[in-house]
C-alpha cells in the first residue's frame, strides 16, 4: 500500500512538472546526497512543494518593539498534515550538489531560538525516520537542547510560534548535513539581548556555525553579540519586503541569506531551475571590505540564498504548534539550510562573515540576473566550494 500511495503521488508531480517523474530524474543525476533523505515507509507528496498560488501565514505575529524580533517562518495552510509534502533532504541535496553522505561528522551546527519547544527532540526523530537519514539524539551525543545559560534543562517557557521555528530549523539543519551533530539554544525571551546571549553560548559550547532565524530591528548595541571571528553566523534576510533590511542579516559580519523560488527543470543540466524570492537593500552599517556592488554605499543585503518560497517549500514535521506534517517556507528555511553547508564544508572556524563567498562566488549558482544582485546575494550552493 505505501508503495501504492507513493507512486500516486510521484506520478502526480510529474504530470505537474511535464511528463517527468521527479525521483528518477534525482537518481539520474546521481544525488550526492546518496542513501541519505530518501523517504522511509510512508507516501510522499512533493507536488505540493511547486504550486505557486498557496495560501501561507506567518508562524509569529509581527513585532515592531526596538530591541525584539520575530521568527520568519510561513506556513502553507493547504497541506495534509498527515503525510510529507515539499521537498525532503534528497531533493536539497541534489539541488545544492551536497556532498551530504560523506561530509559534516563532528561539525556542531547550532540554531538560536526563542522560548522552549518540548517537542523538539521528537519531532527531529520522526523526520528523520521518516526521510532515511541517521538518529540524531541525545543518547547518541548527535542532539542537545539547552537554555540560554547553557543548561540541559529549566528551560524557558514554551511557545508554540516559536515551535514551528525550531522544527523547521533543525529538519533543515538535518536535510543538508545529516553527519552534523545538532545544537538548539532557547532564549528567555525573543529580545536582541537574550538571543544575543543564547548565540554566545552556542559557540561556547562548541558550535562553529550558528542559524538564526528570526529578524527585527536591534537596539543600540546589539551588533556586538554577532561579531564573532572563528564561527561563522547565518541570518535569515526576511521574506516582506520592507524599505531597509532588519538585524541580525542586516550585519556586517552575519551571512545574510536571501530566497529563492526552486523548481525541477528536465531540460537544465542541473535538473533544477531558481529565481528570486523576496528582496534584499541597503542598510544603515558600513560596507564590508570584500563587497564591491554599486547597488548601496552602505552593507548591501544578501550574500547568498537558497529556497525560501512556500510555493515551493520543503516538508517539516511539527508537533507542538502543527499537527505533523508542514510545508514550509520563509527565508527561516533557507538560513539553516546554508547553515548546514558549512557544516558540510567543515571550515567555519577559519572563515569571518561573507568574505569567503565573494572570494569564491563561481562556485555559487549564478540566479538571474547575472553576477551580483540584492535577494540572493552572489546565487546559491552548488556544492561546498564556496564555503
Amino acid at each position: 500500500m505505501a508503495k501504492a500511495l507513493a507512486m500516486t503521488a510521484r506520478l502526480a508531480f510529474a504530470l505537474l512538472v511535464g511528463g517527468m517523474l521527479a525521483t528518477s530524474a534525482c537518481s539520474e543525476r546521481g544525488s550526492p546526497g546518496g542513501p541519505f533523505g530518501t523517504l522511509a515507509g510512508s507516501a510522499y507528496d512533493r507536488s505540493n512543494a511547486v504550486r505557486a498560488t498557496a495560501g501561507v501565514r506567518q508562524a509569529c505575529p509581527r513585532d515592531d518593539r526596538i530591541g525584539f524580533a520575530r521568527c520568519g517562518t510561513v506556513i502553507r495552510t493547504d497541506v495534509d498534515a498527515t503525510r510529507p509534502s515539499g521537498y525532503g533532504p534528497a531533493d536539497l541535496q541534489s539541488a545544492y550538489n551536497l556532498p551530504s553522505s560523506t561530509d559534516g561528522a563532528g561539525q556542531t551546527v547550532a540554531v538560536v531560538e526563542a522560548y522552549d519547544d518540548p517537542n523538539a527532540e521528537a519531532d527531529l526523530g520522526v523526520y528523520r525516520e521518516t526521510f532515511g537519514l541517521p538518529a540524531c539524539s541525545a543518547s547518541n551525543g548527535c542532539f542537545a537542547k539547552v537554555n540560554q545559560t547553557g543548561q540541559a534543562g529549566n528551560y524557558p517557557s514554551p511557545n508554540a510560534d516559536w515551535a514551528v521555528e525550531t522544527s523547521s530549523d533543525i529538519d533543515m539543519v538535518s536535510a543538508g548535513c545529516p553527519k552534523c551533530n545538532i545544537l538548539i539554544v532557547e532564549a528567555n525571551s525573543s529580545s536582541f539581548k537574550d538571543l544575543g546571549e543564547s548565540l554566545d553560548e552556542a559557540l561556547a559550547l562548541g558550535a562553529v556555525v550558528a542559524s538564526n532565524s528570526y529578524s527585527g530591528a536591534p537596539s543600540q548595541g546589539d551588533e556586538k553579540y554577532y561579531v564573532h571571528h572563528d564561527a561563522i553566523i547565518v541570518a535569515a534576510a526576511g521574506d516582506e519586503g520592507s524599505s531597509q533590511p532588519e538585524a541580525p542579516a542586516a550585519f556586517p559580519s552575519v551571512v545574510a541569506v536571501g530566497g529563492t523560488t526552486l523548481k525541477v527543470d528536465q531540460h537544465s543540466k542541473r535538473g533544477w531551475t531558481e529565481t528570486a524570492f523576496g528582496t534584499g537593500g541597503c542598510t544603515t552599517f558600513p560596507k564590508p571590505a570584500w563587497q564591491h556592488d554599486t547597488f548601496c554605499t552602505t552593507r548591501t543585503t544578501n550574500d547568498v540564498a537558497a529556497v525560501a518560497d512556500p510555493g515551493t517549500g520543503v516538508a517539516v514535521y511539527d508537533s507542538y504548534e502543527q499537527t505533523g506534517w508542514a510545508v514550509i517556507g520563509g527565508t527561516s528555511v533557507s538560513a539553516p539550510l546554508v547553515a548546514s553547508v558549512y557544516g558540510l564544508a567543515g571550515n567555519a572556524g577559519t572563515l569571518y562573515a561573507a568574505k569567503s563567498l565573494y572570494q569564491h562566488h563561481p562556485h555559487l549558482y549564478d540566479i538571474p540576473p547575472t553576477g551580483y544582485d540584492e535577494p540572493t546575494g552572489w546565487g546559491t550552493p552548488d556544492g561546498i566550494g564556496a564555503f
